[in-house]
């Protein structure tokens, strides 16, 4: 796994919106649920969770998309590009879009989740899946191992 830099910049597709991130993230992960299919046009979609602190947007103002609940979806109001989620429950937390980085390629997937909806043909690399979440007594433990892999 790559060493991924203490900071990174992204955008959306049209560069209307811009953000930073000052952390390393805590673990990267692709999500096969229909939902993020859906939401992404693709088989999965691929994110990256960071302490809320350690992001920011530098430009542009994103807007909330997908469903319009307690989870909640920013895209760019333009190109309507998907760039982050803040989860539900967890305001602490931010869940970027990893294509979004400008050094996309350094955001291999750790985990990959809702396998039981994955497309069979679908392969990502990740080193742990599961059927839905992880359960979160094991959450912890992924993290610890990611921060190793990840030479943090």
């Amino acid at each position: 796994m790559s060493d991924v830099s203490l900071s990174a910049t992204g955008r959306c597709r049209c560069g209307r919106v811009e953000f930073e991130v000052h952390a390393r993230p805590m673990v990267t992960m692709a999500c096969h649920c229909t939902g993020c299919q859906r939401m992404s046009s693709s088989a999965f979609s691929l994110s990256a969770l960071f302490p809320g602190e350690a992001f920011s947007v530098t430009r542009g103002e994103p807007v909330i998309g997908g469903l319009h609940g307690a989870t909640r979806h920013f895209f760019c109001d333009y190109c309507m590009s998907w760039l982050f989620t803040r989860p539900e429950g967890e305001a602490d937390f931010v869940n970027v879009r990893c294509t979004m980085f400008d050094n996309a390629a350094d955001y291999r997937p750790f985990i990959e989740t809702f396998t039981k909806e994955k497309l069979d043909w679908v392969s990502t690399g990740a080193t742990h899946g599961f059927e839905e979440f992880p359960p979160e007594e094991q959450f912890p433990v992924l993290l610890q191992q990611y921060a190793e892999a990840a030479g943090g």
